[in-house]
């Protein structure tokens, strides 16, 4: 990459082409060994007609126990088209799920990896695959989504093979797709997450659910209870987790495309699932017969869609025994919190929602195993604040918003601790000329801690943060915007996990032109 002291100045306003997307994140960590790579998917997006194809698994890099499995895609579009959203499965399995920029007329390129080591199971087989980036291609909206998905297998060999541990590197057993609620789970079961790739999504109000008010406030976007979501999971109907949803900002969000043209926010490319811990439910689950598992969205208005929510469960097995017994020995939340309060607007003020929302929730069980009895407890406490202000026709609309989801699981004599903090503070402003500004930053953080027997045994930081400043005209063709923007994305980690114990890197834009990729460490 050209050093970001020699770079050209940037033009004076977007053109008919600018910089190919790309995000601040770190390539997905490879091992040194032998690779075999698969073609996943090939398709090009013109509707809402889902690609079908058939996936076999490689047979020069071993039968299953691959050190690690990365996929990559591969996208181009050309034209005019609004941001996109997709998802591509294996078996079934939900493998990945991501949005896609919006184009250039001169056309552009993107690419996307993932390391999906943790799906070893479902690739060890043949597996049907199906792929979807809905989409509406006319006389307005030209662009085509052309895709490319590959998988890389990497052997287990040498180092690659011995560095794992108990607690780190080792993929589930099974993994299960949760197509119905009802599912029965293998009688063995030691331990059990789910992962649910929850998305407000699909256009309509729950694609912008951070800015919903009550119903009473005169504002473009309604919900009941206003803004407060949470994601929760049951079993038999018994709450088992809950957590708070990412605030993904897709690539025309906050009305200003020109924001995300290269640089799109956290996560809007590789859309994280959310985890959970199911494992004092185990020994409930072991009882041989059907069980219901189900994913709920709170906050939501009654009969209203606009989440998607497909789950897996993953599944680690006892070797020892045929059946792993146990008990769930506490349940205990407190109530949930949702206060949503609207003041209305003195003459030519601005009307203002303020948003308090939480809950705590604790479960234990534990399970006779072949190695002992092992006892694990969840704890999480999800909160939200925020403050949405509007001006009446809303030209000038403002949210300031932090989300925090803490977890602690303690399985055994090992304790996971992991925090996340999820913020976003953006404002939009319609002016004289109709000159649409935005500035935003946004924050995606982790940190987590691992002890054992007390001691801390690893650790990690994760500190993803995106600002941008852009303003075009509105209500006019293309070329008539002047659109001018700049952007930064710096994604910095540290930790025992990290190559080299540390990762930082900055891009920054204007008007589409990269002005500087650094990294530090």
């Amino acid at each position: 990459m050209t050093p970001a002291g020699t770079q050209p100045p940037p033009p004076a306003e977007f053109g008919t082409d600018w910089h190919d997307p790309l995000t601040a994140a770190p390539p997905v960590a490879r091992p040194a060994t032998r690779s075999c790579e698969v073609a996943l998917a090939a398709a090009q997006f013109r509707d809402f007609t889902p690609y079908r194809g058939s996936y076999s698994p490689p047979t020069a890099c071993g039968p299953s126990d691959w050190a690690k499995v990365v996929l990559r895609l591969d996208g181009k579009v050309k034209g005019r088209q609004y941001d996109r959203l997709g998802h591509l499965s294996v078996g079934g399995v939900e493998l990945f799920r991501t949005s896609t920029p919006q184009p250039s007329p001169d056309g552009i390129t993107w690419s996307v990896e993932k390391d999906v080591t943790q799906y070893r199971d479902t690739l060890s087989r043949p597996q049907p695959v199906e792929m979807l980036i809905g989409n509406v291609v006319n006389d307005t909206y030209t662009g085509v989504i052309d895709v490319e998905v590959t998988l890389t297998f990497y052997a287990a060999e040498g180092a690659a093979a011995a560095g794992r541990t108990p607690e780190r590197n080792v993929p589930p057993d099974r993994v299960l797709p949760l197509t119905t609620p009802v599912v029965s789970l293998p009688r063995n079961t030691e331990r059990l997450l789910a992962e649910v790739y929850a998305t407000g999504s699909g256009g309509g109000c729950e694609e912008y659910w951070y800015l919903t008010t009550p119903d009473q406030a005169p504002y473009s976007c309604k919900a009941a209870g206003g803004p407060h979501r949470e994601v929760r999971i049951s079993v038999d109907g018994r709450l088992a987790g809950i957590a708070a949803p990412f605030p993904t900002v897709w690539t025309g969000g906050w009305s200003n495309p020109f924001l995300w043209y290269v640089t799109p926010g956290p996560r809007a490319f590789d859309v994280q699932p959310v985890r959970y811990d199911l494992t004092p439910y185990a020994a409930l689950l072991n009882d041989g017969r059907p069980h219901r598992i189900e994913v709920s969205v709170a906050g939501v208005p009654a009969g209203q869609s606009g989440w998607s929510t497909p789950t897996n469960l993953l599944l680690w097995q006892d070797a020892g025994r045929e059946v792993v017994g146990g008990a769930v020995t506490r349940e205990e939340q407190s109530d949930p919190a949702n206060s949503s309060r609207w003041t209305p607007a003195a003459p030519g003020a601005e009307h203002r929602v303020d948003t308090q929302g939480g809950h705590r929730l604790t479960v234990a069980g534990y399970l006779d195993t072949s190695h002992g009895r092992v006892t694990t407890t969840v704890s999480r406490t999800v909160r939200h604040s925020s403050v949405h202000r509007w001006t009446e026709g809303e030209d000038r609309d403002a949210l300031a918003a932090t989300w925090t989801d803490e977890e602690s699981v303690t399985r055994g004599a090992v304790t996971t601790r992991t925090g996340r903090t999820y913020t976003m503070d953006g404002e939009t402003t319609l002016g004289a000329g109709d000159r649409l500004r935005t500035v935003i930053s946004l924050g995606d953080r982790a940190d987590t801690v691992v002890l054992r027997g007390g001691r801390e045994t690893g650790w990690s930081r994760l500190d993803d943060r995106y600002t941008g400043d852009a303003t075009y005209t509105a209500n006019v063709p293309r070329d008539q915007r002047h659109a001018i923007a700049t952007t930064s994305a710096r994604y910095r980690q540290y930790g025992t996990g990290v190559p080299g114990g540390c990762y930082d890197r900055t891009v920054a834009t204007a008007q589409g032109a990269v002005t500087q990729d650094r990294r530090r460490c």
